[in-house]
Protein backbone atom coordinates (compact mmCIF):
# COMPACT_ATOMS: atom_id res chain seq x y z
CA UNK A 1 0.00 0.00 0.00
CA UNK A 2 1.50 3.23 -0.81
CA UNK A 3 -0.12 6.69 -0.03
CA UNK A 4 1.26 9.61 -2.23
CA UNK A 5 -0.03 12.81 -3.69
CA UNK A 6 -1.70 13.14 -6.77
CA UNK A 7 0.60 14.67 -8.90
CA UNK A 8 3.03 11.77 -8.56
CA UNK A 9 0.74 9.15 -9.45
CA UNK A 10 -0.06 10.93 -12.36
CA UNK A 11 3.57 11.07 -13.35
CA UNK A 12 4.14 7.60 -12.33
CA UNK A 13 0.83 6.46 -14.18
CA UNK A 14 1.47 9.10 -17.04
CA UNK A 15 -2.21 9.99 -17.07
CA UNK A 16 -1.43 13.30 -17.96
CA UNK A 17 -3.28 16.12 -15.78
CA UNK A 18 -6.80 13.69 -14.92
CA UNK A 19 -7.99 11.39 -12.08
CA UNK A 20 -9.20 8.10 -12.78
CA UNK A 21 -11.90 8.73 -9.70
CA UNK A 22 -12.94 10.17 -7.26
CA UNK A 23 -14.00 9.69 -3.75
CA UNK A 24 -16.79 11.47 -1.74
CA UNK A 25 -17.16 11.49 2.01
CA UNK A 26 -20.87 11.94 3.09
CA UNK A 27 -21.98 12.71 6.81
CA UNK A 28 -24.23 10.11 6.87
CA UNK A 29 -23.03 6.50 5.51
CA UNK A 30 -26.27 5.36 5.79
CA UNK A 31 -27.45 7.65 3.14
CA UNK A 32 -24.30 6.36 0.47
CA UNK A 33 -26.63 4.78 -1.64
CA UNK A 34 -29.11 7.18 -2.09
CA UNK A 35 -26.62 9.83 -2.51
CA UNK A 36 -25.03 7.62 -4.94
CA UNK A 37 -28.29 7.30 -6.87
CA UNK A 38 -28.69 11.32 -7.06
CA UNK A 39 -24.65 11.28 -8.35
CA UNK A 40 -25.19 8.79 -11.01
CA UNK A 41 -28.27 10.78 -12.40
CA UNK A 42 -26.52 14.06 -12.85
CA UNK A 43 -23.18 12.70 -14.08
CA UNK A 44 -24.74 10.51 -17.00
CA UNK A 45 -24.16 6.71 -17.46
CA UNK A 46 -20.72 7.31 -18.75
CA UNK A 47 -19.00 7.23 -15.26
CA UNK A 48 -19.61 4.46 -12.54
CA UNK A 49 -20.45 5.64 -9.21
CA UNK A 50 -19.97 2.85 -6.27
CA UNK A 51 -20.86 2.85 -2.75
CA UNK A 52 -18.67 1.87 -0.04
CA UNK A 53 -21.21 -0.96 0.35
CA UNK A 54 -20.23 -2.30 -2.79
CA UNK A 55 -16.80 -1.52 -2.85
CA UNK A 56 -16.49 -3.76 0.10
CA UNK A 57 -19.41 -6.84 -0.73
CA UNK A 58 -17.41 -9.52 0.30
CA UNK A 59 -16.71 -8.16 3.84
CA UNK A 60 -20.60 -7.45 4.06
CA UNK A 61 -21.33 -10.95 2.49
CA UNK A 62 -18.90 -12.27 5.14
CA UNK A 63 -20.49 -10.47 8.49
CA UNK A 64 -24.06 -11.51 6.87
CA UNK A 65 -23.31 -15.48 6.95
CA UNK A 66 -21.55 -14.69 10.52
CA UNK A 67 -25.08 -13.22 11.63
CA UNK A 68 -27.06 -16.21 10.26
CA UNK A 69 -24.57 -18.46 12.46
CA UNK A 70 -24.74 -16.84 15.55
CA UNK A 71 -28.79 -16.44 15.24
CA UNK A 72 -28.81 -20.05 14.91
CA UNK A 73 -26.48 -20.79 17.81
CA UNK A 74 -28.48 -18.13 19.97
CA UNK A 75 -31.69 -20.85 18.46
CA UNK A 76 -30.32 -23.30 19.68
CA UNK A 77 -29.04 -22.02 23.21
CA UNK A 78 -32.73 -20.89 23.99
CA UNK A 79 -34.11 -24.15 22.62
CA UNK A 80 -32.06 -26.24 25.21
CA UNK A 81 -32.79 -23.65 27.91
CA UNK A 82 -36.66 -24.21 26.74
CA UNK A 83 -35.91 -27.97 27.00
CA UNK A 84 -34.54 -27.17 30.76
CA UNK A 85 -37.64 -25.40 31.72
CA UNK A 86 -40.31 -28.11 30.55
CA UNK A 87 -38.18 -30.35 31.77
CA UNK A 88 -38.24 -28.88 35.37
CA UNK A 89 -41.90 -28.04 35.57
CA UNK A 90 -42.65 -32.05 34.41
CA UNK A 91 -40.26 -32.92 37.46
CA UNK A 92 -42.47 -30.30 39.42
CA UNK A 93 -45.34 -31.97 38.21
CA UNK A 94 -44.41 -35.34 39.54
CA UNK A 95 -43.62 -34.06 43.34
CA UNK A 96 -46.60 -32.08 43.19
CA UNK A 97 -49.09 -34.41 42.08
CA UNK A 98 -50.84 -34.99 45.40
CA UNK A 99 -51.02 -31.40 45.78
CA UNK A 100 -53.02 -31.24 42.51
CA UNK A 101 -55.39 -34.02 43.46
CA UNK A 102 -56.20 -32.03 46.63
CA UNK A 103 -56.64 -28.83 44.81
CA UNK A 104 -58.56 -30.58 42.29
CA UNK A 105 -60.65 -32.50 44.73
CA UNK A 106 -61.83 -29.50 46.61
CA UNK A 107 -63.10 -28.02 42.85
CA UNK A 108 -60.13 -26.68 40.90
CA UNK A 109 -60.69 -27.25 37.20
CA UNK A 110 -58.21 -28.28 34.10
CA UNK A 111 -58.01 -24.23 33.48
CA UNK A 112 -56.82 -23.28 36.30
CA UNK A 113 -54.52 -26.16 36.94
CA UNK A 114 -52.76 -25.09 33.62
CA UNK A 115 -52.87 -21.81 34.37
CA UNK A 116 -50.45 -22.50 37.59
CA UNK A 117 -47.96 -24.26 35.66
CA UNK A 118 -47.96 -22.12 32.74
CA UNK A 119 -47.83 -19.32 35.14
CA UNK A 120 -44.84 -20.61 37.00
CA UNK A 121 -42.74 -21.68 33.68
CA UNK A 122 -43.20 -18.50 32.46
CA UNK A 123 -41.87 -17.29 35.29
CA UNK A 124 -38.83 -18.77 35.24
CA UNK A 125 -38.23 -17.92 31.55
CA UNK A 126 -38.77 -14.49 32.32
CA UNK A 127 -36.32 -14.11 35.39
CA UNK A 128 -33.54 -16.36 32.94
CA UNK A 129 -34.37 -13.46 30.09
CA UNK A 130 -34.16 -10.76 32.07
CA UNK A 131 -31.16 -12.21 33.69
CA UNK A 132 -29.17 -12.59 30.25
CA UNK A 133 -30.89 -9.46 28.99
CA UNK A 134 -29.22 -7.23 31.49
CA UNK A 135 -25.94 -9.31 31.55
CA UNK A 136 -25.62 -8.47 27.83
CA UNK A 137 -26.59 -4.97 27.96
CA UNK A 138 -23.84 -4.57 30.57
CA UNK A 139 -21.72 -6.25 28.81
CA UNK A 140 -22.43 -4.47 25.67
CA UNK A 141 -21.62 -0.90 27.58
CA UNK A 142 -18.46 -2.28 28.46
CA UNK A 143 -17.34 -3.02 25.05
CA UNK A 144 -18.18 -0.12 24.18
CA UNK A 145 -17.16 2.76 26.61
CA UNK A 146 -13.49 1.12 27.22
CA UNK A 147 -12.84 -1.14 24.59
CA UNK A 148 -10.74 -3.68 25.52
CA UNK A 149 -11.12 -6.16 23.09
CA UNK A 150 -8.03 -5.36 20.70
CA UNK A 151 -7.93 -6.68 16.86
CA UNK A 152 -4.64 -7.01 14.97
CA UNK A 153 -5.62 -3.77 12.13
CA UNK A 154 -2.98 -5.66 9.94
CA UNK A 155 -5.27 -8.34 9.31
CA UNK A 156 -8.84 -6.30 9.73
CA UNK A 157 -9.72 -2.84 8.98
CA UNK A 158 -10.17 -1.39 12.48
CA UNK A 159 -8.16 -2.05 15.58
CA UNK A 160 -11.21 -2.65 18.00
CA UNK A 161 -14.24 -4.40 18.44
CA UNK A 162 -17.09 -2.29 17.49
CA UNK A 163 -20.04 -2.24 19.29
CA UNK A 164 -23.94 -1.31 18.42
CA UNK A 165 -26.72 -2.54 20.45
CA UNK A 166 -29.94 -2.39 18.44
CA UNK A 167 -32.95 -1.85 20.09
CA UNK A 168 -35.05 -3.59 17.55
CA UNK A 169 -32.91 -6.89 17.56
CA UNK A 170 -33.29 -6.92 21.39
CA UNK A 171 -36.48 -6.62 21.67
CA UNK A 172 -36.92 -9.46 18.80
CA UNK A 173 -34.62 -11.68 20.86
CA UNK A 174 -36.56 -10.81 23.88
CA UNK A 175 -39.93 -10.98 22.66
CA UNK A 176 -39.36 -14.37 21.11
CA UNK A 177 -37.37 -16.36 24.04
CA UNK A 178 -39.96 -15.55 26.09
CA UNK A 179 -42.86 -17.06 23.95
CA UNK A 180 -41.02 -20.02 23.38
CA UNK A 181 -40.51 -20.13 27.12
CA UNK A 182 -44.40 -19.67 27.44
CA UNK A 183 -44.71 -22.55 24.48
CA UNK A 184 -42.38 -24.85 26.49
CA UNK A 185 -44.77 -24.83 29.04
CA UNK A 186 -47.64 -26.34 27.81
CA UNK A 187 -46.80 -30.09 27.14
CA UNK A 188 -46.33 -29.85 31.66
CA UNK A 189 -49.05 -28.10 32.10
CA UNK A 190 -51.53 -30.05 30.32
CA UNK A 191 -50.05 -33.72 31.93
CA UNK A 192 -51.02 -31.63 35.12
CA UNK A 193 -54.06 -30.77 34.04
CA UNK A 194 -55.39 -34.25 32.84
CA UNK A 195 -54.61 -36.18 36.38
CA UNK A 196 -57.61 -37.50 38.12
CA UNK A 197 -57.79 -36.96 41.82
CA UNK A 198 -58.39 -40.24 42.53
CA UNK A 199 -55.24 -40.59 41.36
CA UNK A 200 -53.11 -38.02 41.84
CA UNK A 201 -54.18 -38.63 45.94
CA UNK A 202 -52.46 -42.17 45.75
CA UNK A 203 -49.21 -40.66 45.99
CA UNK A 204 -48.66 -40.36 49.40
Amino acid sequence: LIFTNLESAQNFYATGNAAGGIGVKVDDVNMADRIKKDVQKKIGFDYWVRSWSELNKNLFSALKLEKITMFIILALIVVVACFNIASALIMMVMEKTKDIGILKSIGADNRSIRKIFMLNGFLIGFAGTFIGAIGGFGLCYLLKTYQFIKLPRDIYYIDRLPVNLELSDSITVIAAAMLISLLSTLYPSWQAAKMEPVEALRYE
